[in-house]
């Protein structure tokens, strides 16, 4: 039978805590996880935590998934951004120097994020992202480059940092929903610009414009 997302994101969310309890190292974990998104059936996902106990309640996905877990559209509530706060960062930096760097889709956010522009340009999406503490703070830095952050709706942010003959938009500061991280969004743009822009998950302004 073919697996669904959500079944997917049950077998990932299990290999999380997983790895949080010690059961997987890092490189279990990732393998397993990448196994887990390229599943197309059933058959693909059972393997991946046949040897891992099961949640607590006997089903296999969490409780928050059918309406409002990872990758659905709808606004997360507390007990979705629980879900995703206390998850070991996979970045802690980004660098561009005459080049660019990216972070965006599934990965998780370090407490504290550098992201260095010299002359060329950075990407980071939070929209889909986890985090590793409930407070995070990205400090950007672009001369003569530029720093692209985007951000959810529905996530606690504070942008408060400094642009010299360039710009740092701070009209993406508001607070989140309830359980939402914070992310303190700081740095210097010099002869360059950092900008930090909310925008609706993948998926979620078409599903609104079939609802209207």
């Amino acid at each position: 039978m073919r697996a669904s997302d959500t079944e997917r994101e049950a077998v990932a969310e299990r290999l999380r805590d997983a790895l949080a309890e010690g059961r997987l190292d890092m490189a279990e974990f990732d393998e397993r996880l990448d196994a887990a998104y390229r599943a197309k059936t059933h058959g693909e996902l059972v393997p991946l935590v046949r040897d891992l106990p099961a949640p607590a309640g006997g089903p296999a996905a969490p409780a928050h998934a059918p309406s409002g877990g990872w990758g659905a559209p709808e606004r997360r509530d507390a007990a979705g951004w629980a879900a995703r706060i206390g998850r070991p960062a996979t970045s802690r930096s980004g660098v561009a120097v005459f080049g660019g760097f990216g972070r965006g889709g599934r990965w998780s956010v370090g407490r504290a994020f550098t992201a260095v522009a010299v002359m060329g340009g950075g990407d980071i999406d939070l929209r889909d992202a986890d985090f590793e503490d409930r407070e995070i703070v990205i400090r950007c830095f672009a001369l003569m480059g530029g720093v692209s952050v985007v951000v959810p709706p529905d996530l606690d942010v504070e942008v408060s940092g400094i642009g010299l003959m360039g710009g740092f938009d701070d009209r993406a500061t508001g607070p989140g929903t309830p359980g939402s991280p914070r992310v303190r969004i700081t740095g210097l743009a010099l002869m360059g610009g950092v900008e930090v822009k909310r925008k609706p998950r993948k998926g979620e302004k078409s599903r609104n414009s079939l609802e209207k």
